[in-house]
């Protein structure tokens, strides 16, 4: 091998890697916000199985201390799943948290919309309603913050509770 072969051996496997590499952390960002996007759908299932198992309302809340519901932010920060024996959608001295999620890391995003924007919670039926017993359906949105369109994941819920993943490109996420 010469000296000339090596260099030029080198200078190929460097265009492919600046070729490469791009690509490589795209499709990790697209696995990790895969992969929150199931830590999300797996509690909403857990709090509807709660509500249907305990024949009584269940929460799923956003919280920051993995203790108290949070009244203001959004998602990524954190969320709990609760029994609500009293049916206020707040969790209150007694109610047995079921699961705390802490906060998504820095770079991802996840709002909802004006009926899911601070809790979800569940009747003993399975299906989806707000404190005041009317159905809450709505749209969470998981994204990687950037200043660029990318790649998000809807989750939607329906009247009867279940949710469902769509795919989307979105504009740049809040």
């Amino acid at each position: 091998m010469t000296l000339v072969e090596l260099a030029l051996v080198l200078a190929v496997a460097g265009i492919l890697l600046a070729i490469a590499i791009p690509a490589l952390a795209s499709m990790a960002q697209a696995g990790r916000l895969s992969g929150f996007t199931n830590e999300l759908i797996s509690s909403l299932h857990l709090t509807r199985s709660e509500a249907i198992k305990r024949n009584s309302r269940a929460v799923m809340c956003k919280s920051a201390n993995g203790m108290t519901c949070a009244s203001s932010g959004s998602w990524d920060q954190g969320w709990l799943v609760f029994h609500d024996a009293n049916n206020n959608a707040a969790l209150d001295a007694g109610e047995a948290v079921v699961q705390a999620r802490q906060g998504l890391p820095a770079g991802f995003s996840v709002t909802g919309n004006r009926h899911v924007a601070s809790y979800i919670s569940y009747a003993p039926t399975g299906a989806t309603r707000l404190r005041s017993g009317g159905l809450q359906v709505g749209t969470l949105t998981l994204c990687n913050e950037s200043e660029t369109s990318g790649p998000a994941r809807q989750i939607i819920l329906s009247s009867t509770g279940r949710p469902r993943i769509k795919r989307i490109e979105q504009a740049p996420c809040p």
